[in-house]
């Protein structure tokens, strides 16, 4: 889906320039390249918990029973360490256990992968306007006719974005849990091994997007990743959008535009003052979110109690957006002007990258955590027998009787590991779907909430800043922030009893 979301993007930005008319040619090619950037950006969420190894309760708890994802080559349980075990070696290993799950989380984290998503997420904006956007004008300079300058540049960016479609055809193979996907996943009704049942079939559409927003419902850190989506993306256009029209409808309204009854269409030459003042904020705005992205990735992932981080965003958004709508001028200097915009639009920018990150993280790590529920709650089960027992023999009070201590047989171990596997395969055959076949889904409903703030606030957001004030959608964008932080502090306190009743 990655490279065909490239693919077309590079497509639609040739058929682009060979339209001919605005309805039905551009607009036909406008929407073609709307699938494509709605796919990759929906890939990026999807492929942050492939990319990162992860760890399940069985392979931290029982390394030797472990199967390694990147081999697939399944470890013999040995028996020799099954009858040499000591009540002394299983607090020992109790201790181990419980100290890596508590411990500091694996470099590989999702939640630290998407900070660098963030961080070069900036990189390609600065990328595209330091390179790409003065494109048409250095060809005009050598001699080029400005439709054509234009249309060299479109040629361009599509030759790139074929160039990086090929990486990701080569780049994204073998990714952990996306071995056997692929067309024949997409054309068949199931696809199973040689010689072995069906591993996977194909559910419809609708009812994965079902399933998807169902778990919406049932796990609330999953509904707070989606709802951070709305508010990044939503926050996302606000910055960009509203923010200029707030400071060009100041100066048109104050009368410090040069000529404000010419309409000229071209907002530099109307009000260059305007132009020049919301590229300053936005730029300190989208600088700032390029420095923190990396500093919420580390920070999500090691604060996940309440997910402090992702509050710590919404709480600077609510004082960022409020103290932006309330400020008397856009300006920083001059009779109303204050230096104070500067902090408030870094304050936006914060916000609007911690949502970004701390949501795709937080919907990674619930995707590794899903994957291996139905393992933990085997391995949980068989943990509090193991050890229940264990507690007794090492007890002071208690001396252990011969039963206990009699080496048990291999056949009696290789009956016990049959009957394990008989339980782990029966649980997934009885028709739940692993959460490895949802991770496409989810990370599409992520984009749907994110569009959805995004039409919100524009469609909503426009009609309050014509009719009400040029100050309400931030208004608006502070209140999107103060759900988040409600919801996300008592997602908190549910998660915190559910640990508290286990």
């Amino acid at each position: 889906v990655c490279v065909l979301g490239y693919t077309i993007v590079g497509l639609a930005l040739l058929l682009i320039v060979q339209a001919k008319n605005v309805y039905p040619q551009l607009l036909l090619a406008r929407m073609f390249f709307s699938i494509g950037g709605a796919a990759t950006a929906t890939m990026v969420t999807a492929i942050l918990p492939s990319m990162t190894a992860p760890r399940t309760i069985l392979q931290q708890s029982h390394p030797d029973r472990a199967t390694q994802p990147a081999s697939r080559h399944v470890v013999s349980p040995s028996i020799s360490s099954e009858l040499t075990i000591t009540p002394a070696r299983l607090l020992s290993q109790e201790s181990s256990f419980l100290s890596k799950t508590e411990g500091s989380a694996p470099a590989s984290s999702p939640t630290r992968l998407a900070g660098f998503v963030g961080l070069f997420t900036g990189c390609g904006a600065l990328l595209a306007l330091g390179l790409f956007l003065p494109l048409p004008a250095h060809f005009q300079d050598v001699g080029t006719e400005a439709g054509q300058a234009v249309a060299d540049s479109y040629y361009i960016v599509g030759a790139v974005s074929f160039m990086i479609a090929a990486i990701c055809f080569f780049g994204l193979r073998n990714l952990c849990g996306e071995t056997k996907k692929g067309w024949r996943a997409v054309l068949k009704t199931s696809i199973s091994e040689v010689g072995a049942p069906s591993t996977r079939v194909n559910t419809s559409y609708w009812k994965l997007l079902l399933d998807s927003v169902g778990l919406g419902y049932q796990n609330p850190l999953i509904a707070l990743g989606y709802l951070g989506g709305f508010v990044a993306r939503a926050s996302s256009v606000g910055i960009s959008l509203f923010i200029p029209l707030f400071v060009n409808a100041y100066f048109i309204s104050s009368g410090l535009c040069n000529d404000p009854e010419r309409d000229s269409g071209d907002v530099k030459a109307q009000c260059r003052g305007a132009y020049i003042l919301a590229a300053k904020l936005t730029g300190v705005s989208q600088m700032i979110a390029l420095i923190f992205a990396p500093v919420f990735g580390y920070l999500a992932d090691r604060y996940r109690h309440f997910n402090t981080p992702l509050l710590a965003a919404a709480i600077a958004g609510i004082f960022g957006y409020c103290g932006f709508a309330v400020l008397d001028s856009p300006e920083y200097d001059g009779i109303h002007g204050s230096p104070w915009i500067f902090l408030f639009v870094a304050l936006l920018g914060i916000s609007q990258i911690g949502a970004i990150v701390c949501s795709l993280g937080l919907l990674g790590r619930c995707i590794l955590g899903l994957e291996a529920e139905n393992e933990s709650s085997e391995i949980e089960g068989f943990e509090r027998n193991g050890l229940r027992d264990f507690d007794q023999l090492s007890s002071p009070n208690v001396l252990p009787t011969s039963d206990s201590l009699v080496p048990r047989s291999p056949s009696v171990v290789q009956a016990d590991v049959s009957e394990e596997n008989r339980a782990l395969l029966g649980h997934k055959q009885s028709g739940q779907r692993s959460l490895n076949h949802l991770k496409g889904s989810i990370a599409g409903v992520y984009s749907l909430a994110g569009g959805a703030g995004i039409l919100l606030l524009t469609k909503l957001g426009g009609l309050l800043f014509d009719d009400l004030s040029p100050s309400a959608p931030f208004y608006m964008l502070a209140l999107f922030n103060g759900l988040l932080l409600l919801f996300g502090i008592a997602s908190g306190i549910s998660e915190r009893f559910k640990a508290n009743a286990r």
